[in-house]
This record gives C-alpha cells, structure tokens and sequence, in this order.
C-alpha cells in the first residue's frame, strides 16, 4: 500500500538539501512513496524542492526576529494563519508520516501531526538542539541526530544517531578536479579557492575578500566566490574583467565546485561539516557567530582538535582571512594533511538509514 509522508523545513541549504537527500533514498527504497514537502513562503526551499523533482506546499510563517523586536507584533497572527494552513494541507493529504528537517515550518507541522496522531520523526543536524525540536521531540516517534550525546535535548530511548545526509550528487563524486576548473572557466593549471558563505551568503567573509580581490591574483591563485544573493551584485563589479574569478550567488552543482577546489573557506554549520568531510577538502573554517548556542564555533572547534581545520573567527575575517588563505595555500604539506584528516570523519549512508527506520515504523 502506498505510503504518504510530509517532509517539513527549509529556510537554509542546511535543512533543505538533507530533506531532499532523506526523500531521494525514501524514493529508492520504496518508489512509490508519496511526499509532499511544506515550507515557507517566501524562502529558498520554494526554489529548490522543485528543482529536485517535489511538489512543496507554502505556509505564510516566519521566526522570531532577534534583532528588531518591533517586527515581531505581527508574529501572533502568522503563527495562527500558518495551524490554519496546516490544518487544510495535513487533512487534504492525509499523511501516514511527517518529518521535520528544522527551519520555520517544521514546528506548525510536526504539532499539528502529533496532534493528530500521526508519527512524526525529527532529524536534528546540530549538536545543540533547537527549541522548536526539543519540544517535539517529546511525542516524535523517532529523532535522527547526527552525533550522540544528545539525551540532553531528547528522550534517549528515542534518539539514533545516524549523521548528516549529504547530497548524493556529492557523495557518489568521479569528477575530475580539470573537469571541474573548466566548468567555472577557470584554468586547472592555477591553484584555486573555493569561497562559501553558507546558502544565504557570509557578510563578513564577502567583505574580507572584496577588500583585497587581487591578491589572489597576485599570488597566482584562482577563486570560485558563492556571494550569497545580498552581496552578488557587488562581488560582480568588483570582478569585472578578472578572469582569474568565478563569482556568482549560488552554485547549484556543488561536486564541480568541490571537485574543483584546493582549499575551500566556509561557514561550520553542520551540514557543510559534513559534506567537507565526504568531499574531503582542506577548510578555513569561518563560523557564523549568532548562530544558537554559538554552535557553528563549536563544530569549527571540533574539526581544529582532529587537525581536520584551521578556524578563523568572523571578526578577525578582515585582518586575517585572505593573509591565511594565501599562506595556506602556498604549503602543499598542510593542504594534503588538512584533507586527509577530515576525510576520516566522513560519514556517508545517513539517508538510507533514515529512510530505513521511518518505512520500517509506518509499514
């Protein structure tokens, strides 16, 4: 009998591109699954899961703004009209599973779901969980984490400790680091960095580089910047006419752009530790400082203790960053060390085990 199951979250490439790996493996195991994935409006999850082949459905929902507390009378009243919506789409569906990847529409959905008794299952990226999961965790059938230690968020009969699903498209990677130079237009006979700032881009990290855009030239090195759509525009005037630069928002095929790269610089959110570690690629580690319980500092400091890293901090970014990249750059010993060591904590088969688990439960 075909199964139906709800797949909640988004908001960053953080918890969409687990929600696709998850919904590509249940595919495989059981083909005639049916998903329906729910996201927010507004959001990157309403570009990419139907890119990858899914039917999303919108709420009007957003989070807590931190920064601005008057943009927040509205909150309320979203927060209403979002059960409403997920009341039409949850009863139109009649799902026999709903999981939550994290991100603004997980929590409406996973408690609606509960609500109603149907299982819901929680995958919890971070080693510090969020609120929103720590509350539903309480009546989730199963939450998936992608380290252990985690009784302190959730009930320990309950946990299993699966890792991070990466992208298969990374994973299953055969292409060649001259195959992936020329898809920027580069030139594969010139070092080349790889610049990432997360989905929605890195502030810090697009100034740091924009400050001194030719020194990489200077030293005869060749980047790929994923800008962030904030900071495309400028990044584009500042690389006109440099052909040693690649520039653009967003990569959407990210095994060319690791395939291609000799050091890489990103964020240390949970996810792109972990497709680090499978694309096996020496980082600077640049961690997102407001990120809950500053967990991106903790994971950047996890890597540094296994010499699987060098971390810099966002604010030392524009004394320091593009110095290290350079100096790094030019030790061919540490790069070959730095990407040995984190290819070693590697984890691969999260999303099968996850697809596993949740079909052997509602089957």
């Amino acid at each position: 009998m075909t199964k139906k199951i709800i797949i909640a979250g988004g908001g960053t490439g953080g918890h969409i591109f687990p929600a696709i790996a998850i919904a590509n493996a249940l595919i495989r195991l059981q083909p005639d699954t049916e998903l329906l994935f729910v996201g927010a409006r507004g959001k990157m999850e309403m570009e990419k899961i139907p890119q990858a082949g899914y039917k999303i459905a919108c709420i009007d929902i957003a989070g807590f703004n931190r920064s601005s507390l008057i943009k927040n009378v509205g909150l309320p009243f979203k927060l209403l009209r979002s059960f409403i919506q997920v009341r039409g789409i949850v009863n139109s569906f009649r799902p026999d599973a709903a999981i939550g990847v994290g991100g603004y529409s997980s929590f409406p959905v996973l408690r609606y779901a509960q609500a109603k008794g149907i299982p819901t299952f929680i995958h919890e990226s971070n080693s510090f969980a969020g609120k929103s999961n720590i509350l539903l965790g309480k009546k989730a059938v199963k939450i998936f984490t992608a380290t252990p230690g985690m009784e302190r968020f959730f009930p320990g009969d309950k946990i299993m400790v699966t890792g991070n699903p990466v992208r298969q498209d990374i994973v299953n990677s055969r292409i060649s680091r001259e195959e992936a130079i020329r898809f920027f237009n580069l030139d594969p006979a010139v070092k080349t960095i790889l610049s990432l700032g997360g989905s929605l881009g890195a502030k810090s990290i697009n100034e740091a580089i924009d400050s001194q855009i030719g020194a990489f030239e200077s030293n005869h090195l060749q980047l790929i910047w994923q800008t962030g759509r904030l900071y495309a525009d400028k990044a584009a005037r500042s690389c006109a006419g440099r052909k040693n630069i690649w520039t653009g928002d967003f990569i959407n095929r990210m095994e060319y752009a690791f395939s291609a790269a000799d050091l890489v610089i990103s964020r240390s959110g949970a996810m792109s530790v972990a497709e680090l570690s499978v694309a096996g690629k020496p980082v600077i580690f640049v961690p997102f400082p407001f990120a809950a319980e500053d967990h991106q500092t903790a994971n950047a400091k996890t890597m540094v203790d296994q010499n699987a890293g060098v971390l810099i901090r966002d604010e030392e970014t524009s004394q320091k960053l593009v110095s290290a990249v350079i100096a790094l750059s030019k030790d061919q010993t540490r790069l070959e060390e730095l990407g040995k060591n984190i290819s070693r904590l590697a984890v691969t088969g999260a999303d099968k085990a996850i697809a596993q688990e949740i079909l052997h439960i509602i089957n």
